[in-house]
This record gives structure tokens, sequence and C-alpha cells, in this order.
């Protein structure tokens, strides 16, 4: 008899960290639920994971909208009956600006997509996972989640609370066989960050401090999803409540 699949959840698997996820999730045998706000992006990623022969659905969600989240995980366990493992990745950057000039809205933008975002897929996938008694959510956070970022206040405070969600969720759920872990990115070459390059050419803004590169390079968004396929794998069952930093040394 043939072991049934493993299903993942890869919220913002459009592009950049969350499409390299989903390949290598495919590779890696998961049927995939494919989540994301844009659909055009989301569904060249659904046609990309079938091609590699993963069992897969496209759910369009808003990570803020409680309904959204409640709907994308009733879909994953409607149509493979369970949630093995939940990357809960969507996130945005802010604006670089100094503390005094950050406007109220872009602070409720980036604390509600990347904090409140992620706290509801916890909540909604836990339920599941608790009446499974088994399962592993993985979060996004980001160096920024460590160690503050130079004219990135409130994206760090958003990443800070991330790490913050995670160790608290594990600790809570250690007994119930359901792990929780967060992984911390350095600069990802994504079409994320490619933003952020546009943008301090636009607008001439560029913070007193660009993070260094140790390795000379901003990482490969598969070069993060090795790291969450260890991750997503029994390999990593000794861990819970950690955040795994893959940063080419930049917070050295």
């Amino acid at each position: 008899m043939s072991m049934k699949k493993k299903t993942a959840i890869i919220t913002g698997a459009g592009g950049g960290i969350g499409r390299a996820a989903a390949l290598q999730l495919a590779k890696d045998d998961f049927n995939l639920v494919i989540v994301d706000f844009n659909e055009q992006i989301a569904l060249e990623t659904l046609e990309l994971v079938k091609e590699n022969g993963a069992e897969a659905i496209f759910v369009k969600a808003n990570v803020t909208n409680a309904s959204d989240v409640e709907n994308y995980v009733q879909k994953a366990v409607d149509t493979f009956g369970s949630i093995d493992v939940f990357f809960n990745n969507a996130g945005v950057v802010q604006k670089f600006s100094m503390f005094t000039d950050i406007e109220e809205a872009e602070y409720d933008r980036v604390m509600n997509i990347n904090t409140k975002g992620v706290f509801l897929g916890m909540k909604y996938v836990l339920k599941v996972m608790e009446e499974q008694g088994h399962g592993h959510i993985i979060n996004t956070a980001s160096t920024a989640g460590i160690r503050s970022e130079h004219s990135a206040a409130v994206y760090s405070a958003s990443k800070h609370a991330v790490v913050g969600l995670t160790k608290g969720a594990a600790l809570e759920y250690v007994s119930k066989g359901i792990r929780v872990n967060a992984i911390c990115p350095g600069g990802v070459r994504t079409p994320l960050t490619d933003s952020v390059t546009k943008e301090m050419q636009t607008t001439g803004y560029v913070p007193a401090e660009v993070g260094v590169m140790r390795m000379g390079r901003f990482s490969e968004p598969d070069e993060i999803a090795n790291v969450l396929s260890f991750l997503a794998s029994d390999a990593s069952s000794y861990m819970t409540g950690t955040t795994v930093v893959v940063d080419g040394g930049l917070t050295l």
C-alpha cells in the first residue's frame, strides 16, 4: 500500500520564496495548496508545480481577512484531508523612511500583512493540526526579526512579532505533536527586493546603513526553499520554537 502523500499550504506562493518553496515541495512529493492574493502569478506557480507532478489547487486569499484564511484552510482539508505543513510566508516590505516619517497607513499595511496575516494563518491551521494530532508550521520571519534594519522600524517590528508568535505557539503546542519554527532570510533576490532597489532610485532615499551582504550577493529563492525542504521533512523532528537564520552572514 502506498503511503498517503503529505499536504502543504504555502501563502504568498505566487513569486519569490513562495514559488521556489512550492517547486521544492512538489519535488518532495507534497500535495500543494497555493495561496496568494495575486491570481495571475499564483496560477503560473500552480502550472509549474503540476508540471513537476504535484497534485495542487489554488485558493485566492487576502491573508489579513479571517474569512479568506478560514476558506483556504477549509479548502485544503476538503481537498486533501489533512494539513501536514503550513509555510506561512506571505509578506511585504516597508517603504524606507525615518521613524517619524512613517505614515500611519504604512504602519497598518505592513503590520496587517506581516503580523496579522501570519497570526490568522496560524490560528486556523493550528485548530486543524490539533485535531489531527500532528503538523508543522514554518513562518517566514527575517533577519529584521532578530535585529533592526535602518529606516525599516515597522518592518522590523512586524518580523520581531512573527518570531514572538512562532515561539508562543511552539510552547503551547509542543505537547500536542505540533512543531512551529521560523526561517529568517537575509536579502533574497526576488521581485519584492527588486522593488526596494527601484524605490531607493526613485525616491533618492537610501538608509544610512544598507545591509552588508557578507557573501557579496543576495541569496537565490531556492537557497531558502532548500532549508524549508529540510524543515518540512522528518529530518527536523527535534526542532521547534527556533529561528533558522539563512542570511549569508549578514547578521554577523
